[in-house]
Order: C-alpha cells, then sequence, then structure tokens
C-alpha cells in the first residue's frame, strides 16, 4: 500500500495517542475507518497467514486488557497477529479498542489479521454497548457508522500455513470445505441464518453431529463434524473463540475425551483473551503462539489490576480534543 507521506504521519500521530486509551477525533475516525476499508477490500475472506503468528481471541472493549496482551505476546511489529472477532460490546471501552486495533492495522497492514465476530454487527452492537458508548462520547452516530463499514469489510477467516483454521465461532453444515468460505459475500451485515452466520456463532459441543443452538443462532457441532471437516481440508486445528473459557484456552474433541481428562490436545481449540471477563467473571486470558517448526505454546495472562486502569464514573464525561 503506497499511502502518501501525510497519511503516514497522521497514522503515527494516532498510533499515539491511542496507546494511553483515548479516541480520536470525529474526522480523524472517518479518515482512519476509509484507510482500513482499503486495506481490508484488498483481503479475502480467508487471509492467509505464515507462522510465526500469534492468534487471540475475545476482547470485549477492555482496553487496559488488550495492552497487557501486547505485553505478554509482542506488540506488532515484531508479532504478527490474528484476532478473531469480538473488539466492542461489554467492557468500558470498546471504541478506544476498535481504535487501538485500527491504528495498528493501518501501520502494519500485513502484522496484524482482524476477522469478524458476531459482535462486529450493527444489530449486535446497538444491544451490547458500542453504540451507546458512541453516541455518548462524539453526540452522534457518525462514529459509530464509519466502524460499521470497517467491520462490513473484515475478513471471515484466517488459515496459518495451510495447517490451522481461525474462525470466531466454528462450522456450518453449509460449508464443507474452506474454499466455501473464500466464496461468501461478506461485505454486509451478518445474516441471520446460512454460512456466513454459522461461522461467527456457532458452538463445539458433546453432540453427535449438529444441533440446534442456545444462542438462537449458529450451531451446535460435535467431534465427528470437526474430525471430518479437518481431514477432509487437510488441516490440524480450527481455532476458535466465542467462549468464555475459565483457563484461557480448552482442548476439545482429543483423545481423551469423555474419559473425565483434560484434553491437552485435540483438533479444536477455544482461545478466549479477555481475562476477568465483564470485570467479574475472574477468569484468566489467553493467546496462542504458532512457530515455524509447528509448535504452539499458550501463554497465559490475567486482568490488568484497579489501580492500572481508569474505570469511567457511570456517565462517562465525553473527551473532547
Amino acid at each position: 500500500f503506497t499511502f502518501t507521506l501525510g497519511i503516514m504521519s497522521d497514522i503515527d500521530r494516532w498510533l499515539e495517542m491511542v496507546k494511553d486509551c483515548k479516541y480520536l477525533p470525529e474526522n480523524d475516525l472517518k479518515d482512519l475507518a476509509d484507510k482500513v476499508c482499503e486495506i481490508l477490500m484488498e483481503e479475502g475472506n480467508v487471509q492467509t497467514v505464515p507462522t510465526p503468528a500469534t492468534v487471540a481471541g475475545d476482547i470485549h472493549g477492555q482496553f487496559y486488557d488488550l495492552e497487557e496482551l501486547f505485553r505478554t505476546g509482542g506488540y506488532p511489529p515484531a508479532t504478527r497477529y490474528i484476532f478473531m472477532g469480538d473488539f466492542v460490546d461489554r467492557g468500558y471501552y470498546s471504541l478506544e479498542t476498535l481504535t487501538r486495533l485500527l491504528t495498528l492495522k493501518a501501520k502494519y497492514p500485513d502484522r496484524i489479521v482482524l476477522l469478524r465476530g458476531n459482535h462486529e454487527t450493527r444489530q449486535i452492537t446497538m444491544v451490547y454497548g458500542f453504540y451507546d458508548e458512541c453516541m455518548t462520547k462524539y453526540g452522534n452516530a457518525n462514529a459509530w457508522r464509519y466502524c460499521c463499514r470497517v467491520f462490513d469489510l473484515l475478513s471471515v477467516a484466517a488459515l496459518i500455513d495451510g495447517r490451522i483454521l481461525c474462525v470466531h465461532g466454528g462450522l456450518s453444515p453449509e460449508v464443507s470445505t474452506i474454499d466455501q468460505i473464500r466464496v461468501i459475500d461478506r461485505n454486509k451485515e451478518i445474516p441471520h441464518e446460512g454460512a456466513f452466520c454459522d461461522l461467527v456463532w456457532s458452538d463445539p459441543d458433546e453432540v453427535e453431529r449438529w444441533a440446534i443452538s442456545p444462542r438462537g443462532a449458529g450451531y451446535l457441532f460435535g467431534a465427528t463434524v470437526t474430525k471430518e471437516f479437518n481431514n477432509r481440508n487437510g488441516i490440524e486445528l480450527i481455532c476458535r473463540a466465542h467462549q468464555l473459557v475459565q483457563e484461557g484456552y480448552k482442548y476439545m474433541f482429543g483423545e481423551n475425551s469423555g474419559y473425565g481428562y483434560e484434553d491437552t490436545d485435540g483438533p479444536l481449540i477455544t482461545v478466549w483473551s479477555a481475562p476477568n471477563y465483564c470485570y467479574r467473571c475472574g477468569n484468566v486470558a489467553s493467546i496462542i503462539e504458532f512457530n515455524e517448526a509447528g509448535g504452539k505454546e499458550a501463554k497465559l495472562f490475567n486482568a490488568v489490576p484497579d489501580e492500572d486502569r481508569v474505570i469511567p464514573e457511570r456517565s462517562a464525561a465525553p473527551y473532547f480534543l
């Protein structure tokens, strides 16, 4: 990407600003969103990523814990990241968290992959906090609209070394090959049903093959379906987020499944990267590092202590420049 020098200096200025949990003036956010949209338009539904790469799960507006994630795994561009969606909603700082990730994407497009989660939609953000946060901080919905344009262009999946498929939610009865993900029309609000919906909403579970999801969207899918998908597509592992895991990460459908033992390996892993989720769940968070030798390592991290974060008052006073 050949951005003009002016834009590059803008990006550097924005990077400096947002790393202290600040958000950008509305016009700057629009310019940033435009830049990121240009980058995302060139990316396919399934982004090819080489190792080494580090995979992260849900962040949910927990800005100070995102910074702890970077301290744990390294900062871009030194570390290449895949974030598997759900950057916004629930936490106090959805706007600052998303802006932080978008500035990094604008500065280092090849070192950070942002996938779409079920919260990167108009409908969900209007219910779970991001829309209201934008209205409170900007006094209008323009910023939210700019961000929704970015959401529509986010990739659906990433493929690490052709061996590891990263996706926010899980599998779909309508998707038997990775090539079928490549041809989804992604530039839109996520539909209520169908392949695109299932990829961001589904969950693995101890079911025979497919079952109705209690979430009201997507499916529950079992070990047989998972192993068949991996074999058919020549992959070793499905890496996904979407579900809170107290230990930070959890393998499923491994050899020990059903015997009361904890899986230490398996064809699927859930990665969760929001520690002490919603500031009360008490869970650890994790990121998974995949190296060139085919190895992988989970790195755990805890929530930043309260004295190292700013907790907004009930009605956050807007921050004006």
